[in-house]
């Protein structure tokens, strides 16, 4: 008979009857003395008798009874079909030579989930919002593009005059605080544009006028608040040298420009393409601002008695993200949480209640796809594979390197969110 506990958990009781544990005994004798010595046998085949004299019977009985356990659990599990998470809690009831075993698990089982209909009022509400949303780009916005795009267009030409605001320069520099020179405080042709404010306050204001090959000493005062606590305040020497100035020749914005961009017949054409990609990532950007309050709405209308290990799955899964997220921007999670001064126990402590909630509504979509009865075909999923296997030049590379049964699972739970989603979508 199997018990409901709370947070999802299920407890019952196994019998295993002599008969059918007893051929355990003779495998974990086997198994005990390939990790002993026993002079005159092979490791592996000595006798249960002599093994039992040697490590002591109890030894054997426990091992066999383990086995006997692992087989008995799983045997149930699939009989009753249990969808069990994580590693089960044993409790031995009765375990001699000769008699019945007999067991108590206690396990985790994937929780059951109710989504209130009453979130799809909500739904509605949100989708009545939205539809009243323009993604409209205004004259302000496009300019402002255009200008960037021009910028990233500038020429460089090579003037002998003195710098002056936004040209491009190359300079050497030395920083000294008491005569000693500060960390990392010394490089060579070193780029700088006029005008960004890189450097502290002041600093630009002293090349400003250089020439090319002019040399020039300064000082100036460390920010009060800089960010090196050991410099805040202090007064620098700063040694530098002009190596090169270049002019940076922003294009006018006009038709000439426009076509030096590629497939655009006027200035206006571009203006269309930039104002129609402009308010399509507008639009992805409300509709995935409307997706996170579907969410919110159907975490607030399901009820669920989550298993803790869920959660704590969940955490692991965002360190490992966040661990890859640290490492593709150059940096160790190691000396990151070293600078928060936390330890990854206490970051996935924070992050408990966001794993929680993720985890609901990863529960709630796939119980609303059940209810709704949203079917997602195989080829859909292959398809969906397909776009991850790409990322390998050959087959055999993704065979090697992916979990093709959890590449499937991964592939249909995410046709299935955005079948969701756009169900959600769709309400009115």
């Amino acid at each position: 008979m199997i018990k409901k506990l709370p947070k999802s958990k299920i407890e019952f009781e196994i019998t295993v009857v002599w008969k059918d544990w007893e051929k355990y005994l003779d495998q974990a004798a086997a198994e005990l003395s390939s990790e002993i010595k026993i002079p005159g046998f092979r490791p592996g085949k000595a006798p249960r008798s002599i093994v039992e004299k040697r490590i002591g019977k109890s030894v054997v009985l426990n091992e066999a009874a383990e086995k006997a356990v692992r087989k008995s659990y799983r045997d149930f599990v699939l009989k009753e079909k249990l969808e069990v998470i994580g590693s089960p809690k044993i409790e031995v009831k009765k375990l001699e030579e000769g008699e019945d075993l007999e067991y108590k698990a206690e396990a985790a089982v994937m929780p059951e989930i109710t989504v209130k209909g009453e979130h799809k009022k909500g739904i509605k509400k949100i989708n009545e919002e939205f539809s009243k949303k323009t993604f409209e780009t205004n004259e302000d916005d496009l300019k402002l593009e255009l200008e960037k795009l021009a910028g990233s267009r500038v020429k460089l030409v090579t003037v002998r005059r003195e710098t002056k605001d936004g040209d491009s320069v190359e300079i050497d520099f030395e920083v000294l605080v008491g005569g000693v020179p500060i960390e990392n405080g010394k490089s060579k042709n070193h780029p700088l544009i006029i005008g960004r404010g890189v450097f502290i306050p002041g600093f630009e204001d002293q090349i400003v006028g250089m020439k090319e090959g002019e040399e020039k000493e300064f000082e100036l005062s460390f920010p009060e608040d800089y960010h090196k606590k050991d410099l805040a305040g202090k007064v620098a020497v700063f040694k530098v040298k002009m190596n090169l100035v270049q002019e940076r020749q922003i294009p006018e914005v006009d038709d000439d420009f426009a076509k030096s961009l590629g497939n655009f017949e006027n200035l206006e054409a571009l203006k269309k393409n930039i104002r129609e990609g402009m308010e399509h990532e507008s639009k992805h950007k409300a509709q995935d601002e409307r997706r996170v309050k579907y969410i919110d709405k159907i975490i607030e209308n399901s009820e669920v008695d989550l298993p803790e290990i869920l959660i704590q799955e969940e955490t692991e899964k965002m360190m490992h993200e966040f661990e890859h997220q640290i490492q593709s921007m150059g940096m160790n999670l190691d000396d990151y949480l070293l600078k928060l001064k936390k330890d990854k126990k206490e970051l996935e402590k924070d992050w408990e209640d966001q794993a929680r909630k993720r985890v609901i509504s990863a529960l709630a979509i796939s119980q609303i796809a059940r209810d709704e009865e949203i079917m997602v075909d195989s080829k859909e999923v292959e398809a969906e594979m397909n776009k991850t296997l790409a990322y390998y030049k050959k087959v055999k590379d993704a065979e090697k390197n992916i979990d093709m049964e959890r590449l499937y699972s991964y592939s249909k739970g995410i046709l299935e969110n955005e079948k969701v989603f756009e169900m959600l979508e769709k309400m009115k």
